[in-house]
């Protein structure tokens, strides 16, 4: 069982998908980061970044925080969406990396700047949407001649950048312009359990689907 401490944004559904996509039981515990909840006392005990999501292994106690650690965690536990094989699996972790260093810094900027706070930084909003085209440009590129981020097999790496292209009505962006990105992103959003972990913590919330053309 594992307790999993999350909010609805890119990075905590991460790992909801994740679990769901494992079978792996788990309970979930709301840090609503609107109420700054993410400070309390004992979140910081198993977070001390402040930040959501946060897991706890009730089979072993074990904390883990940061959402690619907790997936290469669950990856590891569940034997699951992360290769064996060396090449395969650096594969996967470079992709896990381009999420983590790339993607969700930067369309996370686009978050703020752009949808959140429109005309207060034209300099800003010029400077991430510029960017978040070229990530999308680099995942087109690459799902050109891949079904999915790290090869032929649904990884980690796409558990991990899929919520963040979810936002895609946010970047500012036509998904007709990265045709590849937008097959991949229907392709993993059919997914039941992507769909179910999706709506964590539930509110109904439905996947945005581009249209097909």
């Amino acid at each position: 069982m594992i307790d999993l401490y999350t909010w609805s944004t890119p990075n905590g559904r991460k790992v909801s998908i994740m679990l769901e996509e494992c079978g792996i039981e788990y309970v979930v515990h709301e840090i609503d980061i609107g109420k700054d909840q993410q400070f309390d006392r004992d979140f910081l005990k198993i977070s001390p970044n402040n930040k959501i999501p946060a897991i706890v292994d009730r089979e072993n106690g074990q904390s883990v925080f940061e959402s690619g650690a907790i997936l290469i965690y669950l990856a590891e536990k569940s034997g699951r969406f992360m290769a064996r094989e060396a090449a395969a699996r650096i594969a996967t972790l470079e992709w896990l990396m381009f999420q983590m260093g790339g993607v969700g810094p930067m369309l996370g900027q686009v978050h703020h700047f752009s949808q959140f706070n429109p005309g207060k930084a034209p300099y800003a909003e010029e400077r991430y949407e510029k960017e978040a085209k070229r990530l999308y440009g680099v995942m087109d590129r690459r799902l050109k001649d891949h079904a999915y981020l790290a090869g032929a097999d649904y990884s980690i790496a796409d558990i991990a950048t899929w919520p963040w292209i979810a936002r895609f009505e946010w970047h500012r962006l036509d998904m007709a312009d990265f045709p590849h990105v937008r097959r991949w992103y229907r392709d993993i959003a059919k997914r039941p359990a992507v769909r179910k972990g999706y709506d964590v913590p539930a509110r109904g919330a439905a996947v945005p689907m581009p249209a097909e053309t």
